[in-house]
């Protein structure tokens, strides 16, 4: 039941950050290789402040707002200074490494004595004693339900409408006479807010900052996002986004079954790079068969 209940956390934690990474590779295919830095990013600033006192519900919009910051930065180096999407995020992931220890002052920061918003007084009074061994994945899974229902409505919106045209057919966007570049870097704002978001949950979670617990974030958001647009494909009742939340948690339910059939949780990474080859694999021989039977 633990170990259920440890995917689940942890694949709605992560199912934010694949919402941000959904963006980027689905909707605007634009390999955003910033999520490495904005998730430890927004671990960071959390760490840092709940370290020092700060009130950690306020942490949650901090850091999306900081990621947002980060993801516009990067939409910038793109549009405005002409530099490849992928060298952008590149830059923007390589420059946080150092920000991130900055912001926190060492590469790693415990968090083990301070309250988060896991535990805390009005957690504490607001959950019956029943509901305590559950309270942490009920607190997670209603922070993935707002950002789920959060980017459904910004996609509904005319801003989430340009932004999945720019997608689809840039020369339609330019035709309108709307700037496709301002669509982008909104769209890499959006999409990095929500994984700095991610990185704050998974610190508190977790109750320490690592420098490195970035290393890898692109890939197991990649893995979901394709996992769940996948498998999910065809069950029409389901919005994309919820398939992808669904993705994160069977994406984390894999790793943790190869890691109870006897592979060591140092291979994690080599575990999540396996998985997401495997998918890519499946993936292009299921569109070979369509076509050739079309």
């Amino acid at each position: 039941m633990a170990l259920i209940q440890s995917v689940i956390e942890q694949g709605l934690i992560y199912a934010i950050m694949a919402l941000g990474v959904y963006i980027t590779y689905k909707i605007l295919d634009f390999p955003d290789l910033t999520v490495d830095g904005s998730f430890p990013m927004g671990a960071a600033i959390t760490a840092a402040l709940i370290s020092k006192g700060f009130n950690s519900l306020l942490t949650l919009p901090i850091c999306f707002l900081a990621g947002a910051l980060i993801g516009a930065l990067t939409g910038l180096i793109h549009v405005k200074l002409k530099v490849r999407d992928l060298l952008s995020g590149i830059i923007m992931m390589t420059a946080l490494y150092t920000v991130n220890l900055r912001i926190a002052g060492r590469a790693n920061l415990p968090i083990y004595n301070n309250s988060n918003i896991f535990e805390n007084a009005v957690v504490d009074k607001i959950f019956p004693e029943a509901l305590v061994p559950y309270k942490t994945v009920i607190i997670i899974l209603i922070i993935t339900l707002i950002s789920k229902y959060f980017l459904d409505w910004y996609l509904s919106t005319k801003s989430g409408m340009l932004l999945r045209a720019v997608g689809d057919n840039e020369k339609i966007i330019t035709s309108l006479g709307v700037d496709k570049g301002l669509v982008k870097i909104v769209g890499l704002a959006v999409s990095n807010g929500l994984v700095a978001l991610s990185g704050c949950i998974f610190v508190q979670q977790q109750r320490y900052f690592d420098v490195s617990m970035g290393t890898g974030t692109v890939v197991i958001g990649l893995a979901s996002v394709i996992m769940g647009t996948s498998v999910f494909k065809k069950v029409t009742i389901l919005r994309v986004t919820s398939s992808v939340v669904i993705g994160s948690i069977f994406y984390k339910a894999c790793v943790a079954l190869a890691i109870r059939l006897g592979f060591p949780s140092t291979d994690t990474k080599f575990i999540t790079a396996a998985i997401l080859l495997i998918i890519l694999v499946v993936g292009m021989e299921r569109r070979k068969k369509v076509k050739i039977h079309a």
